[in-house]
Formats: C-alpha cells, sequence, structure tokens
C-alpha cells in the first residue's frame, strides 16, 4: 500500500464520481439548452456560450492565482455556468451574463472553499445578484421568436397574475411547451422534465424532492387563488421546475440526508408562494432557495438518525 488515506467517519461510498454527476447533470439540461436556442435564437446561445466560459475560465484562473489543484475538470463550474445562463432573459447583457458567472464561481463557490464547501448554490445566488444589481435587464422575460406579434411585448405569465395586467395569458400548451415570456431555459416546461426524469432514472436524484417541492407551490397555489388554471400557471411558469429538478437537489449546499432534502424542498415550496403573491417579485425562486441554503445544516441535524438504543443528544 502506497498511500494509506485516513479520514473521519460517516465513509460514504458510492459508484457515481463528480465528474460522472456532473456530466449527467449536463446531458440532462441539454434538452433545455437546445430549445431555449430554438425559442430565442442566437442571443440565447450567446447568453449560455458566455455563462460556461466565465464559470470555468474563472475557477481555472482563481485556482491558477491560488495555486490550488484544478479542479475545472469535475465539470461543476460547466454545470453552474449552464443553470445560470438557463435563468436568464434575453434582455441580459452579455458582459452582465460573464460578471454573475464570476460572482458564482469565485465568490459563492471558490472563496469558501471550491466544490463541497460553499454553502450556497452559485447559480441561484448569481441570479439573485443579477437580479439586485441590474433589475431592468434581468427581471421579466422576453418573448420567443414564435410568440404572437400581439404579445411580444407583454409581460410574464407570473407578471400578469400577480398584477393583474390586462395582457392575455399565454396557453397552457404554450407553457409546457415553452412559446411564451421567460427566461431562456425555464420556458420550455417539456425539456426540464425530460431532463429531470433522465436525473431520477440515473438515480442522480431522489424524485421525492422535486415532487414535494412541485407538489407544495401547486397545492399552496390553489388553496390561495381558489383556481386550478392558476394553480398550473404557477408551477409552469417561472424557474420551479429548473429549481425542482437542477437546483434544490444540489449535493452540496442542501442536507445531506433524505429527510432533510425533503424538508428543504418543502421549505423552499412555502417560500416561493409567499414571495410570488405578498413580496415585491412575481417570481421568488432564487430567493426561497438561498434563504433555505442557510438553514440546510440544521435540516440536516434535525434529521439525522440516531443509533439504535442512543438516548438524549
Amino acid at each position: 500500500m502506497e498511500k494509506l488515506i485516513v479520514s473521519s467517519a460517516p465513509h460514504i461510498h458510492a459508484k457515481h464520481t463528480t465528474q460522472s454527476i456532473m456530466r449527467d447533470v449536463l446531458i440532462a439540461l441539454s434538452p433545455a439548452a437546445v430549445a431555449a436556442v430554438v425559442f430565442f435564437g442566437w442571443k440565447a446561445l450567446g447568453i449560455i456560450l458566455v455563462c460556461v466560459a466565465a464559470s470555468v475560465l474563472s475557477e481555472l484562473c482563481f485556482n491558477l492565482i491560488c495555486k490550488k489543484t484544478q479542479t475545472v475538470s469535475d465539470l461543476s463550474a460547466a454545470v453552474t455556468g449552464l443553470i445560470l445562463a438557463l435563468c436568464l432573459p434575453t434582455t441580459a447583457e452579455l458582459w452582465q451574463c460573464a460578471l454573475g458567472s464570476v460572482f458564482a464561481i469565485v465568490v459563492v463557490k471558490c472563496l469558501f472553499g471550491g466544490i463541497g464547501c460553499n454553502f450556497a448554490n452559485p447559480a441561484a445566488t448569481a441570479r439573485v445578484f443579477l437580479l439586485v444589481a441590474f433589475s431592468a435587464s434581468i427581471a421579466g422575460g422576453t418573448a420567443t421568436a414564435f410568440a404572437d406579434p400581439d404579445v411580444v411585448a407583454s409581460a410574464t405569465p407570473l407578471e400578469i397574475i400577480k398584477f393583474s395586467k390586462d395582457a392575455p395569458l399565454p396557453s397552457l400548451l404554450d407553457m409546457f411547451l415553452g412559446n411564451r415570456m421567460g427566461a431562456i431555459g425555464e420556458t420550455c416546461s417539456l425539456a426540464l422534465i425530460v431532463g429531470g426524469i433522465y436525473l431520477i432514472v440515473r438515480k442522480i436524484i431522489h424524485w421525492e424532492i422535486p415532487v414535494i417541492y412541485i407538489g407544495t407551490v401547486f397545492v399552496l397555489s390553489l388553496i390561495i387563488k381558489q383556481d386550478l388554471t392558476v394553480a398550473l400557471y404557477e408551477i409552469l411558469g417561472g424557474g420551479v421546475l429548473i429549481a425542482a429538478f437542477f437546483m434544490i437537489t444540489d449535493y452540496v449546499s442542501t442536507p445531506i440526508n433524505k429527510g432533510g432534502k425533503m424538508l428543504f424542498a418543502l421549505g423552499c415550496g412555502i417560500i416561493t408562494v409567499l414571495i410570488r403573491f405578498w413580496g415585491a417579485y412575481p417570481e421568488g425562486v432564487s430567493f426561497a432557495i438561498l434563504l433555505m441554503n442557510i438553514v440546510a445544516p440544521y435540516l440536516t441535524k434535525l434529521c439525522v438518525r440516531r443509533p439504535f438504543g442512543k438516548v438524549g443528544k
């Protein structure tokens, strides 16, 4: 034995490596990325390329400057960049996309010690940062290339519902297929669901987590609005689906045990609905994730299994 590795318990062994998990996430995100380019054109492709490139280069440069082992090959930076890109509208400037990617990787991830050490989801935190710093270009969404000319300048479905605007809502079929206002990767619900099913089949994520989150948003919206159609718009609109499959299932910034993850998903759903109906923004997904990231360690501790026969703390 050339090298003896000693570490503290628990010792968790799995067939998946960080690189293989991130590769699967990239594959799962590819339908949404393709749909983004189809519906929003070359600007969407530019946003995706800039976010991914800026994320990877940020991690590469940070490790070089700090003389750390290079970690870009684990593909986590590429995943962060792609998720952030899919959460942005085409009104976002490319330099803003790059700035958000640098913030996600350097400030949220690398300065806390790299992958496995960051307390918050980098993509969600960067989305909040860009929204607060550049509300005019980041908030809301843009119309697809196939949208009816009469609704090109209208608000997003969530803005229409929240502020009772006179603009017509897109059909539920358009909401499902992606032909409506929104961020480039959030509009095509079909593509996101296909990607989510892929991750569940590959056993990268637990199916209960997205189901609890989506179900919470749906049920609470139904209770509050007393309207089944509005509840459906609430789960198909905004970032609920991309968050359900690709953000609240993050291995690092969520509880490590299954019970904690379920509570995390439930909390995200409750906060999302509270912000949407009573907050200043028509969308609350990124804020909900960031707030729940703060309490994630406590949820892990709350749901930890005690050894058989153990009494007290």
